[in-house]
Parts: structure tokens; sequence; C-alpha cells
């Protein structure tokens, strides 16, 4: 476990009037100016109401998008500013002075101003570099350094790991609730546990697979990577897209599953259509013909997951079960969000992996899972076993 010997910031006493440096993940969608999914800023408010109630004086440190560390206007954090002060009902100042030219003493000496928001700090190419120098000039701004940005924290940049080295470092809630639900679904576990994957390619998530084999009962493999698994099987799937020479990968997955008696599922019926954004028709293997193109799961399938999922405790899901993008193709998915959620606490639910976490949005369901992890790359380098950077830099 990764999360053993991190200091919480729930344990910090007397940090009235102390700079805490907080490092966040505000890189949300941004369209004509305007946030178009707050998740993210919502889901760090409980650490950032926390130092506020504690009288902290708070810099936070987060970037948007890959400006390469170069200034690009339009990857400005000003966006996150206003809606963080309209939020908080504080004032938030977005600092867009040169961190190097920043004086610790002068950050805050506009007393109308309990939150400083730095500028995005990979208009700094020494923070992607994971630099020194940089990191303890960051760490030099505050007295104790709060990590909560757990979808950064597979990244060895500065302000997530390095900073740790000149600063006593503490983890946010929202990190800890994060890990929390990833160790009730991979360490901690309640068995029986399902998992649910999807995606397009199998062999960037051999490694989760092969992880979380051990120590699940049931692994569901939908969406475009089984299509892979139907050919290894020598089923048709017409015009479907699939991985060239990957049976190995198929064959190691099949003989892991069994030496650790974990069962593997794949789709036994799906939704067709002769283009993306066609309407859909279910068929079975033997029907398929040569310009199909395989989108979803069909009603068997849907059947035969049901009866899976009665038969769990645990349930992590990343990866839609099929097109989501077109209504035709999106059944499969949110049938089985509904049926998850309505198990309620009969099930551990955990969520994660932006398409998922974006179908579960739209159906305005995210309040029905246990976690929904708006972690990406984080999220699934920690199932795959991983060390991440950030964390480890807590320890």
């Amino acid at each position: 476990m990764q999360d053993q010997l991190m200091k919480f910031i729930e344990n910090l006493k007397n940090i009235k009037n102390k700079n805490v440096i907080l490092r966040l993940d505000l890189n949300v969608p941004i369209k004509n100016g305007k946030i178009t999914d707050t998740n993210r800023i919502d889901k760090i408010l409980p650490t950032l109401n926390f130092l506020v109630k504690k009288k902290a004086k708070i810099i936070i440190i987060s970037h948007i998008g890959r400006p390469n560390g170069k200034i690009v206007d339009e990857l400005s954090l000003q966006p996150i500013s206003l809606y963080m002060k309209d939020k908080m009902k504080k004032e938030v100042l977005l600092l867009k002075e040169n961190i190097f030219k920043i004086n610790k003493r002068e950050i805050f000496k506009n007393s109308n101003y309990e939150v400083v928001l730095l500028e995005n700090i990979r208009f700094y190419p020494e923070e992607e570099a994971n630099d020194d120098k940089f990191s303890e000039k960051l760490a030099s701004l505050g007295e104790i350094y709060v990590n909560d940005a757990f979808s950064c924290s597979h990244r060895d940049h500065a302000s997530v790991s390095k900073i740790t080295k000149y600063i006593p470092s503490y983890c946010g809630i929202q990190i800890n609730t994060e890990i929390n639900a990833l160790n009730k679904v991979t360490s901690k576990i309640k068995k029986p546990v399902t998992c649910i994957i999807g995606g397009s390619k199998i062999s960037s998530k051999i490694n989760i697979i092969k992880n979380l084999i051990p120590k699940f009962n049931n692994i569901i493999i939908v969406g475009a990577m089984a299509n892979n698994i139907f050919k290894y099987k020598g089923l048709k799937i017409g015009k479907s897209i699939y991985e060239k020479n990957i049976d190995n990968i198929i064959h190691e997955i099949f003989s892991y599953a069994e030496k650790n008696d974990c069962k593997i599922y794949f789709p036994k019926d799906f939704k067709v259509g002769k283009r993306l954004n066609d309407k859909s028709t279910e068929k079975n293997f033997e029907n398929i013909e040569d310009d199909d193109i395989i989108l979803d799961v069909g009603s068997k399938t849907l059947i035969e997951i049901k009866k899976i999922i009665d038969k769990s405790s645990t349930l992590l899901w990343n990866g839609p079960l099929g097109y989501f993008e077109n209504i035709n193709f999106s059944l499969g998915s949110s049938e089985i969000a509904k049926y998850i959620a309505s198990k309620g606490d009969n099930i551990f639910s955990v969520v994660g992996g932006g398409d998922t976490v974006a179908t579960v949005t739209s159906l305005n369901m995210k309040n029905e899972f246990n976690f929904v992890s708006t972690a990406g790359g984080a999220f699934l380098e920690y199932l795959e076993g991983k060390v991440l950077p950030g964390i480890k830099a807590l320890n």
C-alpha cells in the first residue's frame, strides 16, 4: 500500500496565518472562457474549506493543458480563479508574477486575500523537468505543502514530488478519499469482487488486468477490447476494430486467470452498425456480416453481466460497454450504470476513467456510486500496482 506513512491534512493543528502551498488538479475543460465541467474543482472544496476554517493563507498551484513550458494566454487559470471566488465566497487572487520574482512576505500583503492562485505552473519548463531549484523556490513560498491532486500524482514533476524535499508535506482530503476507495477494490477487498473493463486496446490495459486477476473473482472485458478475444477465438467480427499480433497477450490473460481461479467473461451477443453514426441491430456471432461494426453489447450479455453484479460485493468499472457517443449504442453502458446504482449499499462501487466518468455524468448519476474518480492516468497506474511519485513523495 502506497499510503501507509503519509501525514494527513486533518492532523495539522496550529496553521493560523501560515502559508500553505496546496497542489491541486484544476485541469478542467474550458470553452470560450467558460468552464464546461466543474467536477474536479468541486471535489477539492473540502480541503479548501478545511484550510480556510483553520485561517491558513492558501497558495494554490495547478495547471491547465500542455503549454510545454511557454506562456499561452488561452491556458490561463483566470476562469478558474473566478469560479473559485464565486464558489468559496472568498477573494481569490490570480498571481501572474514570475514565480522566481515572488517574495514570500509580499504574497498576502493585501489583507483582502486569503487565497492566492499561481498562474499555470506548466508555463515554466522547470515544472515538468522536475527541476531542483524550481522545487526549492516553490517550497520557499510556504511553511507547509499539501498535495490534493491525485490525478497528477503519477507525474514526477517539481510541484508534485520534488517539492516535498524542502518542506513538511501532507496529503489532502480528496487524495485520501481516492486512495481509500481504490484500496477497497485492490487491497482491502470485500469479495466476491468484479471488474468491468473496456477501452479500445487490450495491450494498454494488460498490466492492469494481470494485477487484478489474483485479487478479483470476475473480470468482464467489454468494448473494442473484446473484439480481440473474439478474433483470438476465431469468431467473426466484420470490420470491427481490433489489435493485430496480440494472440500471446490474450493467451496470457486466460492462462493466468485459470491459475488464479478468476473467471474471464466477454460478450455473447452485440449491437452492430455499418457506420459509427448508424442505427443499432442486435446480432449473434453467426449472423454478423463482413461490413458490420460491433458497437455495443447485446441483451443476452446484459443479462449475464447483471447476474454477475448480483453476486458481487465490490465492483470496479473502467471503460464503457459500447460506442457511447452514439445514443443507439449507449444502452449497454446506461443499463449497467443504472443497475449498479440500484444495488445501493449491497455493493461497493468505484468508477474511473475519462469515458466512464463521462458516461455516468451524462446520466446525472455521479452521486449514485460509492466513488467516481476524476483521475485518468493516475487511476490506471494505481490499478497496475505502480508506485505513484506524488504519493511516494508524501511518505
